[in-house]
């Protein structure tokens, strides 16, 4: 596929490690919400270098929105991103992603893994049609959580955190176990999104496929 050029708009912290950033948008640009995109860095030595990121904008606003953890110890595209400037340029290829809104369900994250569901819940709240959907999400400190107050508006107290490293009032703390889950989850029989660091998808799939839930439920990237 040809790249296209697009311009930052804008870009900034949201957290200590994450950045927001905003590009200009191709009109012929078409994706879903939870889909990603491969995108480098318009700059010498750095075209060639692809990186997966997720939209985190709604398919029909006329920019583009990238919620990107960064690394700054690496010497990565993550870190490049850290000295970028508003009208710098990015590079965008092949659209691509397996998670979907298919119906009502539990969502369960860990840290940058939130990002294909942010674009999910601003779709679904745009449209009046969050419902039950409920929203787990595992990090390690309270000011690791992407976009918390935005998801307490659309979500209240179906918006579950779990941290690993902190105890905070009215947060649960420790890990994703199957204790946890059977408490958190009423219907084993409902779609579960799944996404976040291996170690814990691979945690949390083997204590859904312990609860016996079915395969075609559960919806994740695919390899």
């Amino acid at each position: 596929m040809e790249a296209h050029s697009v311009k930052i708009k804008s870009i900034g912290h949201i957290t200590r490690d994450v950045l927001q950033i905003q590009t200009e948008r191709p009109p012929e640009l078409n994706f879903t919400p939870g889909q990603a995109i491969d995108i480098a860095i318009d700059k010498k030595n750095w075209q060639e270098e692809k990186r997966p990121f997720t939209f985190t904008s709604l398919p029909d606003d006329d920019f583009l929105q990238f919620t990107i953890k960064t690394y700054p110890s690496r010497n990565g595209v993550t870190n490049q991103l850290l000295h970028l400037k508003r009208n710098d340029r990015l590079l965008l290829y092949d659209v691509f992603g397996a998670i979907e809104y298919r119906k009502e369900g539990y969502f369960i994250a860990g840290g940058a893994g939130i990002t294909p569901f942010i674009s999910i819940f601003k779709y679904l709240g745009s449209v009046n049609a969050i419902g039950n959907n409920k929203l787990i999400y595992a990090n390690k400190t309270n000011d690791d959580i992407i976009l918390k107050y935005e998801f307490e508006y659309l979500l209240g107290k179906n918006f579950i955190n779990i941290l690993s490293d902190e105890k905070v009032e009215g947060y649960a703390y420790g890990y994703i176990t199957r204790d946890f889950l059977e408490k958190q989850i009423a219907d084993f029989g409902k779609n579960i999104y799944l996404c976040g660091p291996p170690p814990m998808m691979d945690a949390v799939e083997k204590i859904l496929s312990d609860l016996n839930v079915d395969k075609s439920l559960i919806v994740k990237e695919t390899d």
